[in-house]
């Protein structure tokens, strides 16, 4: 038999082993759930900071992007004794804006650069209330503080002149046109600017999206040719709004704010139940594969 002293170290032994085992099964329970707790919150937060960034980045470009609208677009209405403008200058220089800002920043947020687009994209389901609200917020910051620039920028006779006695880029009603037919004009000619947006967004064009900024460029030439000499083919509350608020001219401002909005409601909500159809993933899939074997077929010949 054991004497007292080995049973004692036996003892003190198996508490110890015991006292260890119970340590670490208590270790390894605690990180087992930390492992399948900790790391599912930390992806949590992660995401949830990843998704509140890629939001606040999407707004930051949609304002910078209507900035540079503002600034490039009025900078090319100059018209004075010094500088020579005309409304073919003033339309495909607004083209080419357009261009350049859905080049830059359509990747990143859209590059709406105009609420009656943005309510189009949210009729349209593509964007949640919220987020148009944001959209439309930065819209008007940014068109106001791109306009800003441009008065910052511009000597004052750039501005004001016998042709725009009422500050540049201004947009007014031609003498000729009453309130109705200003107001009709940009209705008609937003309902074109949102039927060329549902198309773009159509998902039968998903994979046709590489000449975007050109397409949307040459609609917006299109147009203000058309009607710039009009009303100023505005079709965007905030491309109207920056200029009447940074030189106190409100006549007929009312319009620019009805008539896209409301060309912009039409047109989409028709577009969308009228004309809008889904895309079968598998006929997409075939197609895709046919023209891949077109190409392949017309490489090898």
């Amino acid at each position: 038999m054991p004497t007292q002293q080995q049973q004692s170290t036996v003892l003190g032994q198996q508490i110890k082993m015991g006292s260890e085992t119970g340590a670490s099964a208590g270790a390894g329970g605690t990180s087992g759930s930390n492992a399948k707790q900790k790391p599912k919150s930390r992806s949590s937060c992660w995401l949830l900071q990843r998704r509140q960034l890629d939001n606040i980045s999407t707004v930051v470009a949609e304002m910078i992007a209507t900035a540079m609208l503002m600034f490039l677009g009025c900078m090319g209405c100059v018209q004075n004794s010094v500088f020579t403008n005309s409304n073919f200058q003033s339309a495909v220089n607004f083209g080419f804006v357009v261009l350049i800002c859905i080049q830059c920043f359509g990747c990143v947020c859209g590059a709406h650069l105009n609420p009656a687009v943005t309510l189009a994209t949210y009729v349209y389901d593509m964007i949640s209330l919220p987020m148009a609200l944001a959209y439309f917020v930065a819209q008007m910051v940014g068109a106001f503080i791109g306009y800003g620039l441009l008065k910052a920028v511009l000597p004052e006779n750039a501005i004001y002149s016998t042709d725009t006695p009422d500050g540049v880029c201004l947009t007014s009603l031609n003498s000729t046109l009453t309130s109705w037919q200003g107001l009709a004009i940009e209705f008609l000619i937003t309902c074109v600017l949102i039927s060329i947006c549902c198309g773009v967004w159509d998902p039968r064009n998903a994979t046709k999206q590489d000449s975007v900024p050109v397409r949307f460029g040459l609609a917006i030439a299109c147009l203000s040719l058309t009607a710039g000499q009009l009303t100023g083919a505005s079709m965007n509350p905030a491309r109207s709004f920056a200029p009447a608020i940074w030189n106190g001219a409100w006549d007929n401002h009312w319009i620019y704010w009805v008539g896209p909005m409301a060309g912009s409601l039409v047109t989409s909500v028709i577009y969308k139940f009228a004309f809008r159809r889904e895309v079968d993933e598998d006929a997409e899939l075939e197609e895709s594969t046919m023209s891949t074997k077109r190409v392949s077929e017309a490489e090898f010949a």
